[in-house]
Parts: C-alpha cells; structure tokens; sequence
C-alpha cells in the first residue's frame, strides 16, 4: 500500500499586483539564527540587496544607494557591483570563486527622508555590530524600518503644502490675497494628492486631479474675496503658487548629482520622471487656466521697504522649506533643521538677485552652494541625511512660475516669450544641482575623488 502523501507546505497566496512582493522571509528558511557573516552567499546577497531597495524606495540617488550596499557588503565579506535606475537595481556580489546575482524593482517612485534616516542610521551601526548579528535580526529590523507607516496624514500634509505654498507665493512677489487663496487651493489640491497616493492610484491621476483642484480651489476663494472685498483682477496671477506642491524637488535634484557621478542611467531616468511631472502639471494648470479665464500677469508690486522685505522673506523662506520637508516625511525637527537652512540660503539668494544685479541662474547656484556648506556641517552634529537636508532647503529655488509661464506662452503660440521663460527655468534647474555638487566635493572625499 503507498505511502500518504505528505502535506504540502502551507505558503501565503501569490499577489496578483502588477508588480509582486518579494518573499525575503524565504532567503533566510531554518538558518535564521546564523550569523550573518557565515551564511550562504545567498543569503548574505539577499541581506545587501534589501538595503539597496529600501534606500532606493527613500527616493536617494544611485550614489547613496550604491554607498550603502557596499558597506553592508564589506562587512559581509563580499565584493558588490550595482547598476541603479529610478526603480530598480540590477546587482552582483563576489565571494572567492562564487558570484550571485539579483534584479529588484520598486512599483513606483518617492520620498520617504525619515526611513531614510533611519536606514542610514541602520548601515552605521551595521558597519560596528554587524558582525554579531544573525540573519533573523537583520531582517527583523528591516522589517520594522520597512512597515513604519508615514508620520503625517493627509489632512496633516495638505496643510504643510498650504504653509509651504502660500509662503512660496510671497516669496514670488505675491501679497495676502495671493498667500491666502494659494493656502486654500494647495492645501486641498494635496489632500486629495495624499488620499489617492495612500488608495495607490497611479502618477498621472493624482497629478491631474490634485493640480485641477487646487486651481479651482483657488479661483473659488478668490471669487469669495470679491465678493466681500474690492480686488484686483491681477490677484489671479497667484493661482499658479497653488500647484507648486508637484514639484518633483527629489528627482530633479537627484538627477544633477547622480549625473555628476556618472551614474547615467539613474540621472536621466529621474531626470525624465521630474520634466514628466513638470509637463502634466503645467498642461493641466494651462488648461485650467484657460477654461477659467485665469492670467499668469506679474503680482502686484509690494509696496514694503527693503528691510522690511528682508525681514519677512526670512520667515517666509523657513515656513515654505518646513513645509516642503513635512511633505517629504521629515520629522518635525528634521524639518525645521532644514528650514533654518532653507531660510538663509534663499534669503541671501533673493537679496542678491533684487539688491545686487545678480543673474537669477547665478544667484540659484550659490543658494544651493551656501545649502549645501551648511547641510555639511549641522548633517554630521545632528545625524541626519545631507539628502533630507539640502534638497527641502533649495526646492523653494526651483523656479515652477517660469516653468509655468513658459508653458502657458507656449501653448499660446507666443513662442518667443515661452521660449524666454524656459530659457531662465532652465538655467536656475542647472545651477542648483550644480551648487549642491560644488559644495559636496568641498567637503566630501568621496566626491573630490572618483574612485
């Protein structure tokens, strides 16, 4: 008589997603308690490329990624080489004679700068313990790191882009009418970006939706205004600071230092997904715009001294890069670290363009030079990411009113104004990678060299 068969052995479902869940429970089996230093080469690869993955779903370039999973993999023993893409990571680890090699992918892109602090904080202390620990406690704390919900809920994140925004707006030019109704319209306008990023509708959706609504949340208010005060028309101008909560600041910013680092593939990869994100959310708030009757005219000038306009753009910067890091899930001292930054190197830019003649792309690159000297500095003292500092500090440097305007003219065939537009928006974008990587091979010796 045969034997019974054996029971088969009971594994979660598949996921039916368009892009699968990786089973990392499964690269450790019955060997958790192993150390992680004598497991199987596998295994040890399974541990270097999770590192890599989850550093990349942070949002940090190729280059940070690829830093971290080298020094994992040095303390593994092993030898690594990665290819870094905006979603992916192709990779291969050596040990003597033997070599093992993963694909990863992400389902889509973002920015996560607390886990990236905490992961950050994880590979230094891996680089001291990581010999003593066990395959079991390695993934254990992934695990955690990986499940961490986000610090903010969107009701919480629509007011950081409101602050963020309406701050932007007085830094253009904008008055209380302007900062007002920008406040209503993007805090809304991310709200809805928020609840949909959460329900995990795709790119496009939220950037439409979220872009038309926070326009239209503008107009409403506006028209609200006008009807219990006497407004200028040229109020409307200010519609356009309610949509610059899209602004892909990571990617763009990202893509200039990974480029720098010959990591060409990640660079204009993420070079690629900001101008896509640029291009929806302008087209939409063009033809917004033009189904509204909205006009990008210049503000209406302010009529405040210069000491008093330097007064106040240093509040207004500090409140738009707080704002702008909340939304990137910074932590609430994380943020205003960043924002202080954020506060004297937009400030000083501003004052050099307006008071000194300074060229705005040349004013952008020693903004984000004098960003990056201090990120140096206060990252080392407080521990945080240069990444989670620099970037929130000079994302309210990139110009989305020229790149606006330059759309809006171009889609009105007034294509010499556009083409003038997208010429300075062009430039400041070079300039403020450009400032960051000055300031970095300053003061890192990773960068000063290329091996």
């Amino acid at each position: 008589m045969e034997e019974k068969r054996k029971k088969k052995i009971k594994r979660a479902p598949l996921s039916k997603h368009h892009h699968m869940s990786i089973r990392w429970d499964e690269f450790v089996g019955e060997s958790g308690d192993v150390l992680a230093i004598d497991a199987s080469l596998k295994e040890k690869t399974a541990i270097v490329g999770r590192i890599g993955i989850l550093m990349l779903a942070c949002g940090t370039g190729a280059w940070r990624v690829r830093d971290s999973m080298n020094s994992i993999a040095r303390v593994l023993g092993l030898t690594c080489t990665a290819d870094v893409g905006l979603v992916s990571i192709e990779y291969t680890c050596f040990e003597l004679d033997q070599s093992y090699t993963q694909t990863l992918a992400l389902a889509t892109s973002g920015v996560n700068t607390s886990k990236l602090t905490e992961l950050e904080n994880f590979v230094r202390e891996f680089e001291v313990h990581g010999r003593q620990m066990s395959l079991a406690d390695i993934h254990y704390l992934l695990d955690g790191i990986k499940q961490r919900a986000g610090l903010y809920r969107p009701p919480i994140l629509g007011l950081a882009a409101g602050l963020a925004c309406s701050a932007f707006v007085f830094l253009l030019g904008g008055g209380i009418v302007e900062m007002f109704c920008a406040f209503i319209g993007a805090g809304v306008g991310n709200y809805l970006r928020a609840e949909m990023n959460r329900r995990h509708i795709t790119l496009f959706a939220g950037i439409f939706v979220s872009v038309l609504v926070a326009c239209l949340m503008y107009m409403c208010s506006f028209r609200l205004l006008s009807l219990l005060l006497p407004l200028s028309s040229r109020h409307e101008a200010g519609y356009i600071g309610a949509m610059l909560f899209v602004i892909p600041g990571f990617p763009f910013i990202t893509s200039g230092l990974d480029i720098a680092k010959l990591d060409m593939r990640s660079g204009l990869e993420r070079m690629a997904h900001a101008l896509t994100i640029i291009v929806v959310a302008t087209l939409v708030g063009w033809l917004t715009a033009m189904s509204i009757d909205f006009r990008p005219e210049n503000f209406i000038p302010l009529t405040l001294a210069p000491w008093q306009l330097f007064l106040l753009r240093l509040p207004a910067s500090f409140c738009g890069v707080f704002g702008f890091s909340l939304m990137f899930n910074s932590s609430p001292k994380l943020a205003a670290t960043a924002g202080v930054l954020g506060m004297i190197a937009n400030t000083l830019r501003l004052e050099l363009v307006e008071f000194t003649h300074v060229p705005p792309a040349a004013g952008a690159f020693i903004g984000a030079l004098v960003a990056g000297l201090l990120a140096s500095s206060i990252g080392k003292k407080a521990g945080y990411p240069r990444i989670s500092l620099t970037v929130p500090a000079i994302v309210i440097m990139v110009p989305g009113l020229y790149m606006y305007r330059a759309v809006y003219n171009i889609g009105l065939t007034s294509i010499s104004v556009g083409a003038y537009w997208l010429t300075q928006a062009t430039l400041i974008v070079i300039a403020l990678p450009l400032g960051l990587i000055a300031a970095r091979i300053l003061t890192d010796p990773k960068w000063r060299y290329s091996s």
